[in-house]
């Protein structure tokens, strides 16, 4: 029988020379590389093998299929080794550096107000309803805000926030029982600038008449035993505003009369022996915005008039006020008043007016301070 026949089954399903079913399979030689057996040579298989394959060490095969590694680690040290040269390059860098602001120091004035004639006594309600003190406010409510809006540099948070540490000093310096009696001082320290507190340390333990070293000129501070509050709601009203001095420095000034009623630390505890004494505290802020961060603030420049007291009255170190029933002495003073609007004479002890009324009454905010006595020169105080 001659020619070809199909086998019993059908034609192939891949005769010869028809596609290759393994045909899409390439092994090239990373697969060859990296694979984990591989296949005696005829050499090797005529020895003493018996097995057709050996399988390859582990570390061998990693090795061989590392090279995408290696380079994957090459690259990030390369991106570590510029990253560190960036670095050092910023820290050496030829450009100055903008310098920090540092805190000035201090410059204070504290100015004694004398009384006309005998300090009027009485109790602390009474006292109290007296014009025009019965118009201000009690304790912290009298420190109030200003409308707030930003300025050039400064946000409506931030300035806010710098009101807010003002009002925090005065509160501390001016109405905390423990500071008006020396106990403790913390409260106000930890409020100042860094660069401030040695200055403000000094006046503290070693006050000076030297324009800057008064503890009066930082807060508000008594004898404790000659006098005492007969009253712990002190009387306030004042005003806070601020405005932005330069690019990056936002200021604060705050002028506020504080108004105490005292007794004798040391006699009876009569309703009707107390006495008003009135601090009148202007004071200068400044902010930088690593002091509004770290709610801080620097005090520029301090101008307080106190009174009753006498003119030679030492109060670089406390205020020494004249009580119910007390006058000053002779050596004569300048006129002024802490309840009137806008800057005394510049006269360095004034007059408190109106003191010595039966009733206690002192004269409106709203009227002008007098005019000088006749004692016009001026006497050096802190």
């Amino acid at each position: 029988m001659t020619g070809r026949s199909e086998p019993p089954d059908g034609p192939p399903e891949n005769p010869a020379g028809g596609e290759d079913e393994y045909r899409s399979l390439v092994f090239d030689e990373s697969f060859i590389q990296a694979a984990r057996m591989q296949e005696y040579s005829a050499q090797e298989r005529m020895g003493e093998h018996a097995r057709a394959v050996r399988t390859m060490p582990e570390a061998e095969v990693t090795v061989r299929s590392g090279g995408g590694s290696r380079a994957a680690i090459a690259l990030v040290v390369l991106i570590a080794l510029a990253f560190a040269v960036a670095v050092y390059i910023g820290f050496r860098s030829p450009y100055p550096q903008p310098a920090t602001r540092r805190a000035e120091p201090l410059r204070t004035t504290v100015v004694p107000l004398a009384p006309r004639g005998t300090v009027p006594g009485g109790s602390p309600e009474r006292l109290y309803r007296a014009e025009p003190v019965s118009g201000h406010r009690t304790g912290a409510a009298g420190i109030n805000f200003p409308s707030v809006e930003r300025t050039q540099n400064f946000s409506d948070s931030q300035i806010t926030a710098a009101l807010a540490t003002v009002k925090d000093y005065l509160v501390e310096s001016s109405l905390n029982p423990d500071v008006l009696t020396g106990s403790v001082r913390r409260p106000v320290e930890h409020l100042l600038d860094p660069d401030q507190r040695p200055q403000f340390e000094q006046s503290l333990s070693d006050p000076a008449d030297d324009g800057s070293h008064a503890a009066t000129g930082w807060l508000v501070r008594f004898d404790p035993e000659r006098v005492e509050l007969a009253d712990p709601q002190i009387r306030v009203r004042g005003t806070l505003r601020y405005e932005e001095e330069e690019a990056g420095v936002l200021g604060v000034v705050s002028d506020h009369t504080f108004t105490y009623a005292l007794r004798p630390a040391d006699g009876p505890h009569r309703e009707d022996n107390a006495s008003l004494f009135t601090v009148r505290r202007e004071l200068h802020f400044r902010f930088d915005r690593e002091d509004l961060r770290l709610h801080r603030l620097e005090l520029s420049t301090a101008y307080v008039q106190a009174g009753p007291q006498s003119c030679s009255a030492d109060a670089t170190g406390m205020l020494h006020p004249l009580l119910a029933g007390e006058r000053a002495d002779a050596r004569g003073p300048a006129a002024t008043d802490p309840y009137a609007t806008g800057r005394p004479t510049a006269a360095l002890c004034g007059t408190l007016t109106g003191v010595s009324s039966p009733t206690g009454r002192t004269p409106s905010p709203s009227s002008p301070p007098p005019g000088p006595e006749a004692d016009r020169t001026p006497r050096s105080r802190s």
